[in-house]
């Protein structure tokens, strides 16, 4: 058995992106493969009747280990009229602080919330609270069409003083409160570069915290600005723990595809406590992996215990994820044979496995399940397929993957490049840009 909670936070892709646009190779704990992989759009088939998903799954042969085979999982969530989203109450909770005034942070910072505000709708309300040294509200909940109200308030921030961080979010989640009525959606988005060196610094204990807020109802999203303080990990966890994504932006095209084109997918949940359970069948599959996803992995009891929090998605979504298996028999089987596997616990199917996916409506308590089995040559290697496995491959690459044998960036870029489709806005471009320079800087 695999279990795991899907999310779609994207911080690892941009910052594997600003490392290499610098000019060096990104930390290896910084790379986060699936958020590489779900950084990008796909165009799996959407859902039929009232379902909120349909996984789409493919078997494809492996492109870096002959004798395995890929199991490509894609998700692709509904996406709701905009006329029939929910109305909006959104708490900018801004860092102040005195590493937040270069330009790259409070001033991006300001650049992008202004796009977003076009994007919402008059009665949406928004509320802006700050923390540098002390927390306080700059902006008392006002509606999005006091547009002028809002931008005055946002130009009046300057950077300056050190990080309260607790303070800053015990106020914002106090105002998200106020806002919150039913039928609505609230969510409170922490921007910052990561530095709380003022109050609850301790990482677990602001976990702890997000984590009981999140019962509340409200989400937590946070964008992070700037290389200097940016805690990458903590920013991750927080947004893990308070139901929310985490994106990182490093430039205001960035910012135009976290906060516009991508906005009803970041603000407006489908589903809540998502989880995935693959069931691989011993009498086909000799051994699996799950390509990224360490940090969201499930004991296998917590599937089917709707208390375990897990991630949540988005109107529009779509989630990837890929495992590597060896088919029973093939001459690329890595572990020995086990001395205590019996007969009886090999299935006579001719399944590889069985794909379970859990998901909780909005504001309901109890899950609801989506299954299939899993065939042999089920599917097929789709340019979205091939795409996502070759940013699959360039992540592992920068991880210093031990899997991949002699397959390298060469091999990566051109997957990549004959996979590119319709790039109606250059992310892929873009990407097979990032490996030829990954490549360079290897060497």
């Amino acid at each position: 058995l695999s279990t795991f909670s899907i999310d779609v936070d994207t911080a690892s892709y941009a910052v594997v992106r600003s490392s290499l646009m610098a000019g060096q190779l990104p930390h290896p704990g910084a790379v986060r493969v699936e958020e590489m992989l779900n950084y990008f759009p796909y165009s799996y088939p959407v859902p039929e009747g009232d379902a909120p998903f349909r996984p789409t799954i493919s078997v494809v042969p492996s492109p870096w280990n002959e004798g395995t085979e890929l199991v490509h999982i894609g998700i692709q969530g509904t996406l709701p009229a905009v006329e029939d989203r929910p109305p909006l109450n959104l708490v900018f909770l801004i860092d102040t602080s005195g590493s937040m005034q270069d330009a790259n942070k409070l001033p991006l910072l300001k650049q992008s919330f202004r796009l977003m505000l076009s994007e919402l709708r008059p009665e949406d309300e928004v509320s802006i609270v700050t923390y540098a040294g002390s927390a306080g509200q700059v902006l008392e909940p006002t509606k999005a069409a006091e547009r002028s109200t809002i931008l005055a308030a946002l130009d009046r921030l300057e950077a300056g003083g050190s990080t309260a961080g607790q303070a800053g979010l015990q106020q914002a989640y106090a105002v998200a409160d106020g806002m919150a009525s039913d039928g609505e959606v609230t969510r409170v988005i922490l921007a910052t570069d990561g530095d709380f060196n003022v109050g609850l610094s301790n990482p677990d204990a602001l976990k702890d915290f997000i984590a009981k807020k999140r019962d509340s109802g409200a989400y937590l999203s946070v964008l992070g600005f700037g290389r200097g303080n940016l805690d990458d990990a903590t920013m991750q966890a927080l947004a893990q723990n308070g139901n929310g994504t985490a994106a990182y932006i490093d430039t205001l095209n960035e910012a135009r595809k976290v906060l516009v084109d991508n906005l009803t997918g970041a603000l407006f949940p489908i589903a809540n406590d998502v989880k995935i359970q693959v069931e691989f069948n011993p009498g086909q599959v000799a051994e699996y992996r799950l390509i990224g996803y360490e940090t969201r992995a499930l004991r296998r009891q917590d599937f089917n215990n709707d208390k375990v929090d897990a991630g949540d998605i988005g109107a529009g979504h779509t989630v990837t994820a890929i495992y590597e298996i060896t088919p029973v028999g093939s001459d690329a089987v890595q572990t020995g044979s086990l001395r205590y596997a019996g007969d009886e616990a090999v299935s006579v199917s001719d399944e590889l496995g069985f794909f379970k996916l859990r998901y909780k409506k909005p504001g309901e308590d109890d899950s609801l399940l989506i299954e299939q089995p899993i065939l042999p040559g089920m599917g097929q290697a789709s340019e979205d397929v091939r795409f996502s496995t070759a940013i699959a491959g360039f992540g592992q690459l920068l991880a210093g993957s031990e899997h991949l044998g002699g397959w390298g960036y060469p091999e990566a870029i051109d997957l990549a490049n004959t996979a590119k489709g319709d790039d109606a806005y250059g992310y892929r471009a873009e990407a097979v840009n990032l490996m030829r320079l990954a490549s360079s800087l290897s060497r």
